[in-house]
């Protein structure tokens, strides 16, 4: 059995596809409160904040509460607020990003920043690409909140925070430290604010470039579910280009709840 006692859980295609709660979600959740079994739900997603997750996971019915949401705004936030406290920084990004910084202490600064920090901004143009790479040639540091390429839209995939900043380190010559998964920097955030140990840790999630990769290079345990971006028919494919083997593999979320519960009540 595993010695895991806490977990971090992924939310788009291991929760919910857009705004449908992916069936069990809600099931898994409220046995692992239940169970009192320690957990974050962790996103890369850097536009909403905390209480905006929370409130678009109660909509479908998923038990949430903003302290129960942790996300790549807030761990870039308090990233640079623990190297730094209360730096200017020069966001670039929207209204979860920018919320996190001034919760984090920090001071948005866009004469003399002395961080830029990035995320998703549909209303990124050439003038911010021109400002944010003067900033950094000028010695500002670059923090990237998550190195999604593309994210999910009305009319399919559309350009992701990855996509902005490969336009960004091209104009600097900088490439960014990278906070979201698949870094470690946002799993450590995570596991830091549970209070336990990267052994004692789980991720659970559907992506093997993101998620199980995340895990694995965080020292986790990672419980792969096949209910979004990783199927049987493309596991092995994705294991061999990331190198990485998910511990565990499970159908659906029932299982993924069988097996949270299951090592949990063999532990007591």
């Amino acid at each position: 059995m595993t010695n895991w006692r806490a977990y971090l859980i992924d939310l788009d295609g291991t929760m919910y596809h857009g705004s449908r709660m992916i069936s069990g979600a809600d099931q898994l959740i409220n046995a692992m409160k239940y169970h009192h079994i320690p957990y974050l739900f962790v996103t890369n997603n850097s536009s909403r904040t905390p209480d905006d997750v929370a409130e678009h996971l109660r909509q479908m019915g998923i038990p949430a509460e903003a302290k129960d949401v942790c996300t790549s705004a807030v761990a870039a936030a308090e990233y640079i607020a623990n190297m730094q406290p209360g730096a200017p920084v020069a966001p670039i990004g929207e209204h979860g990003l920018i919320e996190a910084l001034k919760q984090a202490g920090l001071s948005i600064d866009t004469e003399r920043p002395e961080f830029v920090v990035q995320g998703i901004d549909r209303s990124f143009s050439y003038e911010k690409l021109a400002q944010a790479a003067n900033w950094i040639r000028n010695g500002a540091r670059y923090v990237l909140t998550n190195p999604d390429l593309l994210l999910p839209g009305q009319d399919g995939l559309m350009p992701g925070a990855g996509t902005i900043s490969a336009s960004i380190a091209a104009a600097s010559g900088v490439n960014p430290v990278i906070i979201g998964k698949p870094s470690k920097i946002l799993m450590k955030h995570a596991i830091d604010r549970l209070g336990v140990r990267p052994d004692e840790t789980a991720v659970i999630g559907d992506n093997m470039h993101t998620d199980i990769s995340a895990g694995a290079h965080a020292g986790c345990g990672t419980i792969l579910a096949l209910t979004g971006v990783t199927n049987r028919d493309n596991l092995a494919e994705l294991m061999e280009k990331t190198g990485v083997r998910p511990h565990i593999i499970c159908d659906d979320l029932t299982e993924v709840r069988s097996l949270v519960v299951g090592s949990i009540e063999s532990a007591t």
